[in-house]
This record gives C-alpha cells, sequence and structure tokens, in this order.
C-alpha cells in the first residue's frame, strides 16, 4: 500500500509554488513595460483626433465662406448650428473659437482632451497643424496645455 502511495505521489503533475511565483513576476515585468506605452498610444491618439477635428472645422468654414463671401469669420458655434461641422468633437459650442477668412484661413479655438488637457489653435492653418508632428508628451511637455500657432 505504502508503495502505491509513493508511486502516486511521483505521477502528480502540476506547478510548484516556485514556478508559479516566478509566472506571476514575469507577468509583472510585462505589465510594468506595458501600461506606460499604451498610455503614450492613448494620448497620442487624442491629440491627434483634437488636430483632426481643427482641420475638420478649418475646412467647414472653407465652405461657409463660399457660400457666405461677404463674410470676414465665423465662429465655430454659428458652424456647428448652420450644419457645417455635425460634430465638433474635442471643441466645445461654447469655447467662443472663430475661423477667420484671409488667406489661408486661421483657426483660434481651444480643444479639450481627456478631460483636463487642451490644445490651444492660435491663428493655425491648415498647413500648420499638419506640419505638427510632436507626440502629446512633447506637445503637452508635463503640462497640461499645448499649442499651435500659425503664422
Amino acid at each position: 500500500m505504502l508503495k502505491l502511495l509513493k508511486k502516486r505521489l511521483k505521477n502528480e503533475k502540476g506547478l510548484t509554488l516556485v514556478e508559479l511565483l516566478a509566472v506571476i513576476v514575469i507577468l509583472a515585468i510585462v505589465a510594468m513595460i506595458a501600461v506606460p506605452a499604451i498610455g503614450n498610444i492613448i494620448d497620442n491618439s487624442r491629440y491627434k483626433a483634437a488636430k483632426a477635428d481643427a482641420i475638420m472645422i478649418l475646412e467647414a468654414a472653407n465652405i461657409y465662406f463660399t457660400d457666405n463671401p461677404s463674410k470676414t469669420e465665423v465662429a465655430i458655434k454659428e458652424l456647428n448650428e448652420s450644419g457645417y461641422v455635425e460634430n465638433l468633437g474635442t471643441f466645445k459650442r461654447e469655447s467662443g473659437g472663430k475661423v477667420n477668412n484671409g488667406k489661408p484661413l486661421t483657426l483660434n479655438g481651444t480643444a479639450t482632451i481627456s478631460g483636463e488637457k487642451t490644445v490651444k489653435f492660435t491663428n493655425a492653418t491648415i498647413e500648420k497643424i499638419s506640419e505638427d508632428e510632436r507626440s502629446a508628451k512633447e506637445a503637452f511637455n508635463g503640462g497640461t496645455s499645448a499649442e499651435i500657432s500659425g503664422s
């Protein structure tokens, strides 16, 4: 009977406590590496979304000025209310932003991303917004505000 019990104990397959701890440590290391990388990806996508929203507003304003050639500027709120922009995305209706009908069109306004961070556009043109190749980390530089300015 004792021989049978020893034989069964030798045939037991499973993980020892040390092996289980090793797996947990490896998973913790992988998580420590992955979490900051994912956070940067999310911030970069939100920053790019704010720039895309600004370009969309400038393009909608271009159509607005084509339809209303006597106008020299238009508020972002008016573009939204007139149906030129259906969804303002990261821009707020009450932000008071506007587009000036100079050559080229320029945007003055503020986009809010992830609740506390803002991207301020000052005389920004489509070209200046497109040229901005900064990552969100570079743009915000540890703060809560970034700026994209035109000429």
